[in-house]
């Protein structure tokens, strides 16, 4: 057995480990926000060790070529994505789990906006 196929099967296994544990953060955590914590940080993980370590068991110029991109973007996309999901579901009043004590985005709504003289 080569050392590539070892530390390449390790890095897959890892990253397939943390997509179970993301799949398993969404089923437990009380709220939106906590699961989209767990998602996009334990996910984008699992995916690129999943990645690296195909790129590592098969590495060929179209395995590097596709995968590299592929990683990259993963990286850059899905925190942007989980942001604008957990901004969406603030705007629309998602409820916050009973243990959150504040929540610092909250902003009361101003007396001339909610009908009320100032």
């Amino acid at each position: 057995m080569r050392w590539a196929d070892l530390v390449g099967g390790v890095l897959a296994a890892t990253g397939t480990a943390l997509v179970a544990i993301a799949g398993l953060g969404m089923l437990r955590l009380p709220d939106t926000y906590n699961r989209i914590n767990a998602v996009t940080k334990a996910a984008t993980l699992g995916v690129v060790g999943v990645l690296l370590g195909v790129m590592i068991i098969k590495p060929s110029a179209t395995s590097v070529g596709l995968l590299t991109p592929a990683i990259i973007l993963q990286l850059l996309t899905t925190p942007f994505g989980s942001y604008a999901v957990g901004r969406a579901a603030h705007r629309a009043s998602s409820p916050l789990a009973p243990i959150t004590h504040h929540d610092e985005l909250h902003r009361p709504v101003p007396a001339y906006r909610a009908g009320r003289p100032p």
